[in-house]
């Protein structure tokens, strides 16, 4: 029998349900106290609190995950890794991140989507090296391709460009070798090999554009 329920003083929505001798009975979230009616005075079997506590500790990892989801969109492998920091029990943790998926929460295909589109935009990779990143972060080998090669060629290489551009300002030496350093470049940032050969051409013959026209100015005002 319950004859006593205990506030947390750190965690609000949680409560200590006590029995005779001041012996804790058990430790549930608010939801769960009220919807099983754990009040004074309530009787529980021993197979009742069992059932109770794996409810509990399941949502708790429910509850942990949806806040960890707050900050960004995750993969189904960066959830899994947080929720065994806080030394949760595998079985709850599959049993949250089951739930999350089926409420479409977590969808690696989904997430693979966006990240390659955001990391091509704003981070200027090409999609081997985003293909290599979703892989680490636990999207499957599949799903990180499919994402990688959904993605537009002509913003690809709009964004090799830009990259480009601002890495041959930054080069020394004759062009030769600066192609070469530029096409290095490129590559190591995971565009293909036939972006980066545009990519390179654009830049170089943009640059070379602009030296020809410094030069004009330079024999005009003479």
């Amino acid at each position: 029998m319950i004859l006593s329920v205990r506030q947390d003083k750190k965690e609000r929505k949680r409560y200590h349900l006590y029995a005779e001798s001041e012996t804790l009975l058990l430790t549930v979230h608010e939801d769960i106290l009220i919807k099983h009616r754990l009040m004074k005075g309530a009787e529980l079997s021993m197979e009742q609190l069992e059932e109770i506590r794996t409810e509990d500790e399941r949502y708790r990892a429910y509850a942990l995950a949806v806040y960890y989801l707050g900050f960004k969109p995750r993969t189904r492998k960066q959830i899994h890794h947080y929720l065994s920091r806080k030394e949760l029990e595998e079985d709850n943790i599959m049993f949250a991140l089951d739930r999350l998926e089926k409420e479409h929460l977590v969808d690696d295909e989904q997430y693979a989507r966006q990240f390659a589109a955001g990391r091509l935009k704003n981070g200027l990779k090409g999609r081997l090296w985003i293909k290599q990143e979703l892989k680490q972060r636990g999207v499957s080998k599949q799903a990180s391709a499919e994402a990688a090669d959904a993605l537009d060629r002509k913003l690809e290489l709009a964004a090799a460009e830009k990259a480009a551009e601002k890495k041959w300002r930054s080069l020394k030496g004759e062009t030769a070798d600066r192609k070469r350093k530029l096409m290095g470049y490129l590559l190591r940032r995971g565009f293909p090999g036939d972006i980066v050969r545009e990519a390179v051409k654009l830049v170089v013959s943009s640059g070379e554009a602009d030296s020809s026209d410094e030069d004009d100015g330079l024999l005009l005002d003479n």
